[in-house]
Formats: C-alpha cells, structure tokens, sequence
C-alpha cells in the first residue's frame, strides 16, 4: 500500500491529506484566526465555579470562557499530588478517559473545595470550542513526543493498544520504568515499537525540558496567558503521523517545506524520508483529487460504486446513517441485492466516519436482512473497517431492526463543522416554512389588525415571492379578505426580506 502526506499551506490556512494508494483517508485542516489551540497550556483565572454541574469557567484569554470539569483536576495544585499507578493499555492520544478514571478512584472532594473565583492555574486544552461551548480544559499536562508523550502529573506506565506484540510491550514497559522520573507518567505511543532505548530517552529528555521550561515561565506570564504552544498542524502531522511506510511528503510553500527538513533532521534523525517541494501552477489538492474528495464529503447522501447510497445527517446528540438500494436492482434475488448493498454500505461508512472526522454515537440503519450469516458478515465487515482507524470504537451487534450502535472517539471538530456553517436562511433547521403556510400566517395577522380596531389602508411588505404568490394564486382570498374586511389591502413586494419575513402598516 502506498502512503502520502500532501501539504496544502497559506498564510490563513494549512491543510493536510493523507492518501493511500491514492485515496484520500484523512484530512486534517487548521485556520491561523481561530484553530490550533489544542494543546496549548495557559495561565487561567477562574471567573465561576457550578457546584451544580461540578465544573467552573476559566478565562484563558480566548473569546469565550474555557470550563473544566472536576475530573480534571488536580487534587490540591500547590502540592501537585500525583495520582496512583496504573498498568493499562491506553490509546496514544486519548487521555481524557484515563485522567477521570484516575481521579475518581483517588478525590472525592467537590469542586467548590478546590477551585474559588478569582484563582489562578495552570491548565491544558484538552478539546477545542465546538458550536456554543468553549474549549474543554484539564489541570493534567500531557506532553506528547514522537514516541512518548510524558504526563508529569499523572503516574502512570502505558502501552499503545496497537503494539500487540506482547514480548514487545513488555520490553518497551521495562525501558520506560527505567527512564521515568519519579511519580511521573509515560505513554508508549504507536511509533515507539521496535525503538531503542537511546532513541526513548532522547525523547523524553526533550519532553522533560520542556516541562520545566512551562513550570518556568508559567511564574512569569499573568493570567490569562499563554505559557506554551502547541506545535503547528503541519510540524504535528509529522510527529504523530508521519511513519516510514509513507513513500512520500509533498508540501507546496516553500517554508513550510524547509521548516519539515529542519524538524526531521533535529527531532527524526533516524526516520527516513523523501520530501519534495511542488512548484506547479495547478493547485496541490486538484492535482491530487483530494478538493473533489473534500467536496464529496459534505454531501449528506454518498453513492455507491453499485448504485444504493447512504445517507448521513449529524446533529448535536449522535449521527444517523441510512442505508438504500438505490439504483441497484442486483442479479439474482433480493436477499443477494440486500447483503451486496449492505456490505458495500458498511466498507463506504467506516471511510466516510474516519474521513469526516465524525464521533460521538452514531446509528446505522442497514437495510433489514433476514438471513443471520448475512447480518454477521454485514457486522464482521463493518468491524474489519473500523479496526483501520486511528480512533478507538465501540460496536455493538445489528439490532433486530436493522441497526447498529456504536461510538468513535470525538478528536476535535468534524469536517462539516470546520468548513460549513449553519444556513442564515432557515438558522440551521434545514428547511423553512412554506410560501402558503406565510401567506396563511398573512391573512391571518390582516384578520387580527381589523379586530384591534386599527382604521385606514393596510400595506404588506413581504419577500417578491411571497407577494407574488398573494396577487396571483390568492387573489381571490385576498379579495375576499378586502370586502371583509371593508379595507383595501396592498401588497409591496421587497427583495431585502427574508422569505418568512413579512411586516403589515396601517397607512392613515
């Protein structure tokens, strides 16, 4: 199989794609103005403790306040207490469930007994703002290396869950209990495997003089403040992503392309690579197909190769996932055309899950199949697929109506909400009312007017379509209404309106 990293970078914007065997997989997208806070550690003061939802909020200097929930914190932030050692197998960059695991087994203290307003500390971004809510904040440091990332105020030893071989998470276990400080936490990430112990501690030295930099500076920044930033999403790419069965890396800015040369040769000495600049006129992600692919991902209905197509809507709670026959009719009887359509469905719904980045719960309505070999080989298939991806997921068997529960682990937001927003038009519903159900709404606002008594002509602003459609389709209701009424009535149409915008004067 082959893999490549392509680098689509502006002065607003750096995109990242991975492709293999020339199909996009993922697509890892950063704005200058607003994106790239994950990660970072600032100063903050908190302005509001809920013991309600035992959570407080937290200026961090961003636009809208940060909240931390009692799960994240430390115990008592003056004594760093450290929490217990725990032997799991842990995901690389999955710390959240860890931390509040270890937490709860050691504090039960309230929220209000740690943190008062007007306190200062040190916290990390552990997810970014998504729609109305602020970033979610957490009191433990994680550091994440090339093959390590180092917790100093957790104690605990982990192992990537991909690393299976069990010589081989044994080994890495030992180096890191030899290398760790006291009291600190290590996680063996996925790149780890098979490295040596040289190249290990390397990585956690750098990872350690930063973390005395951050306690450093964290003295001289004022709250809020930012004591330490992330890297960019270019240079993150390849210190998370980058392996050596990746044949190339293409960047197209010339200064993005030298500041990966430089970040290889001083943190990856030993990891080969082959970069090259891109220099043509076409753009890097047409080239490449990937801006068809892109665009492709936001439709809400995905064709399939046979014909049948699923449906995709995401809303805050889950995402929902419908499964359609289409235009295949199948050769030989229905039972066959259902199972092909579900088999295709399941492969083309584990791509598109890791392609836009969708988490959380998410429910699939496969179509309804009577054969149980058939529902097992649908679920096997899905399961196969989803093992592919980087973020951990829970499936669980199809329903006896057809559906499969699962959840993906949320990293960050999802495609659709990076780059759509919602309609000014209809505020995000989806649809909006009706022509006749605003000239019904009209008609009768007119028929109240007259109740309250108010005198003179009526003149009704409204948008040309809705005008339109009251002079022309309802001419005789509005007629009517006139003689009624024993008033005359003017339509006015305004182009300004908003289609369920309309206002009625009295003119005297």
């Amino acid at each position: 199989m082959t893999k490549e990293m392509i680098f689509n970078c502006t002065e607003h914007e750096t995109r990242v794609a991975i492709l293999e065997n020339g199909a996009l997989t993922n697509i890892y997208i950063e704005r200058m103005i607003s994106d790239g806070i994950i990660g970072n550690i600032y100063k903050g003061m908190v302005v509001r403790v809920l013991p309600g939802i035992q959570a407080a909020f937290v200026d961090i200097g961003l636009e809208r306040t940060a909240f931390l929930y009692v799960t994240d914190i430390l115990n008592a932030f003056s004594e760093m207490e450290y929490l217990v050692q725990e032997e799991d197998e842990t995901e690389d960059d999955d710390l959240s469930e860890l931390r509040g695991r270890l937490f709860k087994r050691e504090n039960s203290n309230n929220i209000e007994d740690i943190l008062k307003e007007g306190q200062e500390i040190l916290v990390q971004v552990a997810k970014e703002p998504i729609g109305s809510k602020g970033a979610r904040l957490t009191t433990h440091v994680s550091l994440p290396g090339r093959n390590l990332v180092y917790m100093p105020t957790l104690n605990h030893v982990g192992i990537s869950r991909r690393i299976q071989d069990e010589a081989e998470r044994r080994r890495l276990k030992d180096v890191i209990d030899s290398l760790r400080p006291d009291r600190h936490g290590i996680i063996a990430r996925t790149v780890s495997e098979g490295k040596r112990e040289d190249e290990l501690k390397a990585d956690l030295d750098y990872l350690k003089r930063l973390w005395e930099n951050i306690q450093v500076k964290k003295d001289r920044v004022g709250a809020p403040g930012l004591v330490h930033r992330e890297l960019n999403l270019a240079l993150r790419a390849i210190r998370d992503y980058y392996t050596k069965d990746f044949s190339r890396i293409v960047v197209d800015a010339k200064e993005v392309y030298q500041g990966i040369r430089d970040f290889m040769t001083t943190f990856l000495p030993n990891v080969p690579y082959y970069i090259e600049l891109y220099d043509r006129k076409e753009p890097i992600f047409a080239t490449f197909g990937i801006e068809m692919e892109i665009s492709r991902s936001l439709n809400k209905k995905v064709w399939l190769k046979s014909g049948g197509y699923i449906v995709i809507e995401t809303t805050e709670a889950l995402c929902a996932i419908d499964v359609n026959t289409g235009k295949y009719v199948g050769k030989r009887n229905l039972d066959e055309t259902i199972l092909n359509t579900n088999l295709e469905a399941a492969k083309e719904i584990a791509y598109q899950l890791r392609l836009r980045n969708i988490g959380g719960i998410i429910i699939i309505d496969f179509i309804d199949m009577m054969n149980e070999t058939h529902r097992e080989r649908v679920f096997r298939t899905l399961k196969e697929e989803m093992d592919k991806d980087r973020s951990r997921t829970n499936i669980l068997k199809i329903s006896e109506l057809g559906l499969v529960e699962m959840t993906r682990q949320r990293q960050g937001k999802n495609l659709e909400r990076t780059l759509c927003e919602p309609c000014p038009y209809c505020e995000g519903q989806g649809a909006i009312r009706s022509k006749s159900t605003i000239c019904n709404e009209i008609f009768r606002k007119l028929e109240r007017e007259e109740m309250a008594g108010v005198g003179g002509t009526l003149c009704v602003s409204a948008h040309p379509d809705i005008a339109g459609l009251m002079l022309e389709d309802e001419k005789n209701t509005l007629e009517h209404l006139e003689s009624r009424l024993k008033r005359k009535i003017i339509i006015r149409p305004d182009q300004s309106f908003h289609q369920e915008h309309y206002e009625i004067v009295s003119l005297q």
